[in-house]
């Protein structure tokens, strides 16, 4: 565990794409993240990433973040499964989803390793949709690929929020910062 100290909210807002386009529905993640960043390209404070299949690897793109939203194909602990179904969870707090993938570790792990080395960034949302088939093959089932653009809204509207949240939280660190004497 590192011992310096971390400059939370220096990086971008984080928008990371999950899952293996090659195993269908897996690939919910990347399609969503595809759509947020087409609707949400040019807002310099947010960063997009393409995360794939790459697991505890990503973990080094977590540190210094204030925000991050990730995107992937997920199952609900203990729930019975409804495939195509919206899932938006803080998943800052709480062990959220089972591994439904065929990632090198799933999200749970990178979050998890993350908490345990004091590197998990304040707010964390995982916004998915619950696979129908993830078995090898090309494009999404019916199920998930009718879910995409409800949600890729909801995608939308939490990464507006995280955008505001960054921009308030930076206004009130400058008025702060003008109260001591600090120049802007």
């Amino acid at each position: 565990m590192s011992t310096e100290p971390r400059n939370i909210g220096a990086a971008p807002i984080l928008v990371l794409g999950v899952g293996n386009q090659l195993l269908m529905d897996d690939g919910a993640g990347l399609e969503l993240l595809r759509l947020v960043e087409s609707q949400r390209a040019g807002i310099e404070s947010v960063e997009f990433v393409d995360g794939g299949t790459q697991g505890l690897a990503l973990l080094g793109v977590l540190d210094g973040r204030s925000h991050v939203l990730i995107l992937d194909a997920i199952s609900p602990r203990g729930d019975t499964p409804a495939p195509g179904t919206i899932h938006d969870i803080d998943a800052s707090v709480t062990r959220a989803t089972k591994s439904t993938s065929a990632h090198g570790s799933s999200v749970n792990e990178l979050l998890g390793v993350a908490r345990l080395m004091g590197s998990i960034p304040p707010e964390v949302r995982l916004v998915g949709i619950e696979p129908e088939v993830v078995r090898t093959g090309i494009g999404l089932s019916d199920a998930v690929r009718k879910a995409v653009p409800e949600a890729a809204r909801v995608a939308c509207e939490r990464l507006d929020m995280m955008v505001t949240a960054r921009s308030q939280s930076g206004t009130a660190a400058r008025q702060r910062g003008s109260r001591c004497g600090i120049p802007d």
